[in-house]
């Protein structure tokens, strides 16, 4: 299922007041104390799509309490992040990741291409030129917006066929790995994942562009499609294909919603560091957790902390690494935030305390570590105009402190891996 269009924007003023950042600006940030000037050789970008601050707290009062903190939390480098696009102070995951890779605001829709439809080179394409080796992980497709706008060049962020086979033929990915099969091989040709499952009839092979599998295999790629191949892989290009769409089923709660990948997001960006790391230049990886925002639109909070915590394991290891690995940037973000999210407590008869019938009250969830419970308000289905926190460790990691726009991203981390 694609992402949804954006529908009606919503300022969520208890979102922005949570907001609790540093308020040193970029340029300030390279005197701030303790900074890491060490250049970055690796970097790890987490995106949590559609994860804004009330999100965060979400998944932290559920996982830790109140006063416990998340591994994406506990980074000294802390930042805040403006997410409008180019045509609308409301984004959508497109145009929101090419900013991010490309330092360009550009029309919801776009991947990788100017607000005139013209190519622009990302930080990913760059960091190839340098010599490093480069990543997609993502529980999505692994052509959905958010990994396609670091990897390729297209108008409309539906033409996921194009997208892949861009990533083998022009930025030349190295490891690749997430759901979408659908779109790798043409209609006919089911590939590993059964046309029309059980769990949703409507995914079947949709690819335009032939068998871009064997395409990948032509080229040096191992494929793999289930976790045992994956965990046995060998050499350095690898493509993973575990689902026909995104790696769970989405839907209104309690009718068919489940969030179960095949091949945790922890496993993937594992082997994708073991991987990449043999290159001794460095690497760059983009690790995506698409769980949380389309569980956000479908305002289903349970599966939507449940992706998070699954992010939040995800960060964890990967700071274990960057611990062992000092020229590491390890940094996590969200594209945007969705579902105009806010943290309730808990009244009697578990009303929306704002008295809006049009809004929806999720929950209870008990606060690990206490007795207390909160509850999840939504007031849209769809993508917010809120700022979305930003946490970094390692090395350059004192350059994302700050509140700035995401198109600061692309130019911070080429600073930090010392690249034109």
């Amino acid at each position: 299922m694609k992402k949804r269009a954006i529908g009606a924007a919503v300022l969520s003023a208890v979102t922005v007041a949570a907001l609790a950042f540093g308020t040193n600006s970029p340029t300030d940030a390279k005197a701030a104390k303790g900074a890491n000037n060490q250049n970055a050789k690796n970097v790890i970008l987490f995106v949590g799509d559609g994860m804004g601050t009330d999100h965060r707290d979400a998944i932290r009062l559920a996982s830790v309490g109140a006063n416990g903190k998340l591994a994406m939390d506990d980074m000294p480098s802390v930042g805040r992040v403006h997410t409008a696009s180019g045509n609308s102070f409301v984004t959508d995951s497109a145009a929101a990741a090419t900013a991010m890779a490309s330092g360009v605001k550009s029309y919801n829709g776009a991947i990788g291409v100017n607000m005139k439809g013209k190519p622009v080179q990302t930080v990913l394409e760059k960091a190839k030129l340098a010599g490093k080796t480069t990543g997609l992980v993502t529980t999505s497709q692994v052509t959905d917006a958010t990994p396609a706008a670091f990897g390729a060049h297209v108008k409309d962020r539906s033409a996921q066929s194009d997208i892949a086979k861009q990533y083998l033929e022009n930025s030349k990915v190295d490891v690749i790995l997430g759901g979408g099969e659908d779109y790798w091989y043409p209609k006919g040709n089911e590939g590993a994942h059964s046309d029309a499952p059980p769990e949703d009839k409507t995914e079947g092979s949709k690819g335009t562009q032939g068998n871009l599998v064997n395409k990948a295999q032509k080229l040096g790629y191992t494929y793999v499609n289930n976790e045992n191949e994956l965990k046995y892989a060998k050499g350095t290009k690898l493509l993973g294909l575990f689902a026909n769409e995104e790696m769970f089923q989405q839907a209104p709660e309690g009718q068919g919603d489940v969030y179960n990948p095949q091949v945790s997001l922890k496993n993937m960006t594992k082997k994708a560091i073991n991987t990449l790391s043999q290159n001794k230049k460095g690497f760059f990886l983009v690790v995506e957790e698409e769980g949380i925002d389309e569980m956000a639109h479908n305002n289903n909070a349970e599966l939507m902390i449940k992706a998070g915590k699954q992010l939040d394991d995800t960060v964890k290891m990967a700071k274990v690494y960057a611990k062992t690995h000092p020229d590491t940037l390890v940094l996590v973000t969200a594209d945007h935030a969705t579902g105009g999210l806010a943290l309730e407590k808990v009244d009697n008869d578990n009303k929306d305390n704002g008295g809006d019938e049009k809004s929806k009250v999720d929950g209870p969830f008990a606060i690990a570590h206490s007795k207390e419970q909160f509850v999840a308000d939504w007031t849209t289905e769809e993508h917010t105009s809120s700022d979305v926190p930003l946490n970094a460790v390692g090395a350059g990691s004192e350059r994302f402190t700050g509140v700035y726009e995401n198109t600061y991203l692309h130019d911070a981390l080429l600073k930090a891996m010392n690249l034109k």
